[in-house]
């Protein structure tokens, strides 16, 4: 989220404003993150209440899911100060998921829920009113991470190299059209994420954490729901625990795959993203030798691989570092949200410094 942009800037201002008038409240923002910040927050703000002065960290964000509430706990949650969601509106749902993770809250037509010690706001019922230049627009027209954009930018984050090789091997490593790839890279640039053109193999990502938390958000969003995900249950509680993923093609995402990297989460749902031309072949293999049953709420996911970073003879047993971020970030679970942090802590933002 890059305040710079005057629709942010702008959305950031009315939502404090409706505040101030639903709640009469004394807020000032106090500091600007710039848009070519590392840090992991938008802005600072200070509320006065009762002669005291309460500090909250702020991430300006649409919210359109609840795995977005909960990836925006944990990035403000490196902050010392309280954590406070700014955003265009929120459902009821998405407001009391807010709560249930400690959340704070504003939007736009002045809803706010704050709770911290010696202070309490719960303010709710405000309908916002729409605008031709509501900065909410900005949010709904805001298309860059397309499912086609998500695969390749995912390739580059995992794989720095990738940003200046041969087009066609991008393709071929993101599953997506050549003539993507060009698309692809002209809307980074655009967006100030990249520099450089390539030619001179002087390509960078100079907003890494900025893109990686947008990936994260959008992947579950737009990109994981078109991986074919189908859902299974098996009598053998244990059936996962000898599994040779090989075999099939497969690798681990999510809680296994988080714990075989943390050794801290015991998991309770299965996740296998499965590659290669023999898929179907593979999955039938899969679901036939472990007795898998189709259920729509079992706890056993099966989805289609959306990369090919390796052969099917030298799969690494879990699916990319990223990824499993992104599945345990996707789940809201609370106890799957600690480990996300381990994770992103010590494999993924200590890597990319």
């Amino acid at each position: 989220m890059e305040l710079a942009n005057i629709k942010e800037n702008e959305m950031l201002d009315r939502a404090i404003e409706a505040l101030r008038q639903t709640a009469g409240l004394d807020i000032e923002v106090t500091q600007y993150e710039p848009a070519a910040t590392h840090a992991r927050a938008d802005a600072y703000i200070n509320i006065a209440y009762n002669n005291n002065n309460y500090k909250f960290v702020v991430e300006v964000k649409n919210v359109d899911r609840f795995a977005t509430i909960a990836q925006v706990k944990h990035q403000l949650e490196e902050f010392n100060k309280a954590p406070l969601l700014i955003a265009p509106k929120l459902t009821e749902a998405a407001a009391n998921n807010c709560k249930e993770l400690g959340l704070n809250f504003i939007d736009l037509a002045g809803n706010a829920y704050i709770n911290e010690p010696g202070f309490f706001v719960l303010i709710k019922g405000q309908k916002l009113v729409q605008e031709q230049n509501n900065p909410m627009n900005y949010f709904k027209g805001n298309k860059a991470l397309t499912p086609t954009n998500l695969r390749m930018v995912f390739a580059l984050l995992c794989n720095a190299e990738m940003l200046n090789a041969p087009y066609r091997e991008i393709a071929k490593v993101a599953g997506i059209a050549l003539g993507a790839v060009g698309w692809g890279f002209n809307d980074l640039a655009a967006r100030a994420m990249t520099l450089g053109d390539g030619k001179k193999n002087n390509r960078v990502i100079i907003q890494q954490e900025k893109l990686i938390q947008e990936w994260v958000t959008n992947y579950p969003i737009k990109l994981r729901p078109k991986l074919n995900p189908r859902r299974f249950k098996a009598n053998n509680l244990d059936w996962w625990k000898h599994l040779d993923v090989k075999n099939y093609a497969a690798q681990w995402g999510g809680e296994v795959a988080a714990d075989k990297l943390t050794h801290y989460l015991k998991p309770n749902f299965f996740t296998l993203y499965l590659h290669g031309k023999d898929l179907k072949k593979n999955m039938n293999k899969l679901i036939v030798e472990n007795r898998l049953v189709p259920d729509p709420k079992g706890d056993i996911e099966l989805l289609v691989a959306f990369w090919d970073f390796d052969g099917a003879d030298f799969l690494p047993e879990v699916v990319p570092t990223l990824l499993v971020y992104a599945d345990l970030i996707a789940s809201n679970d609370p106890r799957n949200l600690e480990t996300a942090k381990m994770i992103y802590d010590k494999l993924i933002q200590h890597a990319n410094n």
